[in-house]
């Protein structure tokens, strides 16, 4: 059985072929990893963006709890009453209570 010759011209197409199609396999492929690679770069910026955010709201609302602490004392209380609202403190009532004690040993 003799073997078919393939003619240089047709060999000359097919490396052109496999030349062109390895060529165009490889820019889709870096073209594909260059996008991979900037969401990826995209995606850890804004989550570093999105921690800070959080730690500086942790650290707001971390403040507003000392001033809320530090507001709900009763002297402070008291001070923002005379100063701001101009009240005044009235003397404290005093109860007296009178027991009987002769009715406390007849029961």
């Amino acid at each position: 059985m003799a073997k078919k010759r393939i003619p240089k011209k047709t060999m000359n197409i097919i490396h052109s072929i496999v030349f062109f199609t390895s060529t165009l396999a490889f820019i889709s492929c870096l073209i594909i990893y260059l996008w991979v690679y900037t969401e990826i770069d995209e995606t850890i910026l804004s989550i570093d963006i999105q921690n800070t955010t959080a730690g500086e709201l942790q650290n707001t609302i971390e403040k507003l709890k000392s001033d809320i602490e530090s507001l709900s004392r009763a002297d402070v209380i008291a001070k923002k009453a005379k100063t701001d609202l101009k009240m005044v403190f009235t003397k404290p009532e005093t109860l007296t209570i009178k027991i009987d004690y002769l009715q406390d040993r007849i029961l």
